[in-house]
């Protein structure tokens, strides 16, 4: 298997664990609203998500940079500096207490970031979908392909 595929479906899996937490939060948000939770226990299952996601993207980030991936480095790139200057000044987590004056805004910003998660995942799954073609159809041994002549029959 190629290391091209092995990078992408491990892209896949990231951006897939990214976009399932942003749900899992816009979903809290919405019982929030609903008042099926109190606001406690919401914040408290969004704040543990919180370090996490953002661990993961800029590892995603990362690996975009280190792999010369220039054009998804530069799609994430922005996301991962909001993320740590969030972080740097200690405004990333939500308060018990104003999460009720800050609903929308956040419900509006994981909506976003939900719709950025997706459009990655279409370029991962396209990706994912090109490198294995290619190792499918590369051979190192030319004629002596025995995937070659068991496909033409």
């Amino acid at each position: 298997m190629s290391l091209d595929l092995i990078f992408w479906v491990l892209c896949f899996f990231f951006d897939l664990a990214l976009l399932s937490s942003n749900f899992y939060q816009l979903v809290i948000l919405s019982d929030l609203e609903a008042d099926f939770l109190n606001p406690y226990e919401s914040s408290s299952r969004i704040n543990f998500l919180i370090v996490p996601e953002f661990i993961v993207h800029g590892v995603l980030c990362a690996l975009f940079l280190l792999t010369w991936h220039w054009f998804l480095f530069l799609i994430t790139l922005p996301l991962a500096c909001y993320s740590a200057m969030l972080f740097v000044n200690k405004k990333h987590l939500i308060d018990v207490t104003e999460v009720f004056r800050a609903l929308s805004g956040e419900k509006k910003f994981r909506l976003v970031k939900l719709g950025f998660y997706l459009f990655l995942l279409f370029i991962i799954i396209f990706r994912v979908f090109n490198a294995g073609k290619m190792s499918l159809y590369r051979s190192e041994f030319g004629d002596l392909d025995i995937r070659s002549s068991y496909l033409e029959f």
